[in-house]
């Protein structure tokens, strides 16, 4: 569990009430007074607000052990019990310095909330100052299509949303997605080669088509007729596919960091090239080729290891079939302007893949689209700046209700 620096303080006879014992309102305070003098001595106490984030307190269990009186020094020891994306649980001991006995434990649970009181993903510099996520706390299920089992991990109730994920990513791309979306049952599978999922035994088990097969045979397993179709770069390519194929199954589609253009001949080659190379010497290799073009100039650091986590997750196969796959994609230019479903199309700022200018684009030729730019991000939106991309995700899907 990772420690906050322990702190001492004194009790003050305002603190007790009318028979000298600390009063457990006031140690409620001096628990928060220990927290921001942990902060002030480690990140800084501005920690929460130069996010844009706030820490709410959800739930409190104190166990009252003994009693503290006026002129007491209390040591405050206070760890991170959990730590999840949006939430964490702080366990607090206090003990009387004196004769170092236990005057009482508490575990208090706080959600990280914007500016507007919604619920929101940690930012990665809380994240770091607080320790590593807990793990083992969503396991997906599991959906056999054919020979193939995908991992598919369902989060929530209501309405439902699909995020479907690019190119060398697997479903954790989402994680900051899957944490906030609180109102909607979000569905985030590997597809067939990534992440939990397992490859295709045949070389030609991959195409775009073979993929929006996949996402509908998990809606099917799932008992989900239709959904809103979120897709990320690759994910948008399969989003285009399931529009021409099962129109009726999409209620509405979200672009992210992605374009309707196929491959020119030299991307092509580009492809079989980068396929080559990962046949060769395996998934660090290719996301080493990939990484520059796919990060912000100012992206963190964590981030890129993230991306490299998740392209080792993937089967050599699967990444070789899925090069293939981007390489032999249909022009999806003619289908922009048959869309008759609510559309949003998010690019990075930055994105050098599909840069803002082919996004706004490709807004202009979808029917009523919206179509917004994320400041400071690349290719990966919703990994790289996850607040401002959340918030416009939400607030698209909030107008669907």
């Amino acid at each position: 569990m990772t420690a906050f620096p322990t702190v001492e303080l004194t009790v003050y006879p305002y603190d007790c009430d009318a028979f000298g014992h600390l009063n457990q309102a006031a140690l409620l305070t001096l628990l928060e007074r220990a927290r921001w003098e942990a902060l002030a001595r480690g990140p800084g106490m501005d920690l929460f607000d130069r996010n844009g984030v706030w820490p709410a307190a959800r739930r409190a269990v104190i166990d009252y052990k003994a009693g503290a009186y006026p002129r007491d020094l209390l040591r405050i020891e206070t760890t991170v019990a959990q730590r999840g994306t949006t939430s964490l649980t702080l366990r607090h001991i206090v003990r009387r310095v004196s004769d170092e006995v236990t005057i009482a434990e508490a575990e208090i649970v706080f959600v990280c909330v914007d500016r507007l009181g919604r619920v929101t993903p940690l930012p990665e510099e809380i994240a770091r100052f607080l320790g590593p996520r807990t793990s083992g706390s969503h396991q997906p299920i599991r959906v056999s299509v054919g020979a193939a089992e995908l991992a598919v991990e369902v989060r929530g109730d209501g309405p439902p949303v699909l995020l479907v994920h690019g190119f060398p990513f697997d479903r954790s791309v989402w994680r900051h997605q899957l944490a906030a979306l609180a109102r909607w049952k979000r569905i985030a599978p590997d597809l067939r080669g990534a992440g939990a999922s397992s490859a295709s035994a045949a070389p030609d088990g991959y195409s775009i088509a073979r993929y929006a097969d996949d996402l509908v045979a998990i809606l099917d397993a799932l008992g989900v007729g239709a959904a809103a179709v979120c897709g990320l770069s690759m994910g948008g390519y399969v989003t285009f596919e399931l529009l021409r194929r099962y129109a009726d199954r999409v209620t509405a589609v979200l672009l992210v960091d992605t374009k309707p253009d196929p491959d020119a001949p030299d991307a092509k080659r580009e492809r079989d090239k980068l396929a080559a190379l990962t046949e060769r010497e395996g998934q660090d290799a290719l996301v080493s080729r990939l990484l520059p073009k796919l990060l912000a100039r100012q992206t963190q650091p964590e981030v890129a290891e993230q991306v490299r986590d998740m392209a080792r997750r993937w089967s050599v196969p699967g990444l070789v079939g899925a090069l293939h796959a981007l390489r032999d994609r249909p022009d999806s230019t003619e289908t922009l302007p048959q869309i008759r479903v609510p559309a949003l199309v998010l690019v990075g700022s930055e994105d050098q893949i599909a840069p803002p200018a082919v996004a706004q684009a490709m807004a202009a030729l979808i029917p009523k689209a919206q179509c917004h730019v994320v400041p400071a991000a690349g290719h990966l939106a919703p990994l790289e700046q996850p607040l401002a991309t959340t918030r416009l995700i939400a607030d698209f899907l909030e107008t669907l209700r």
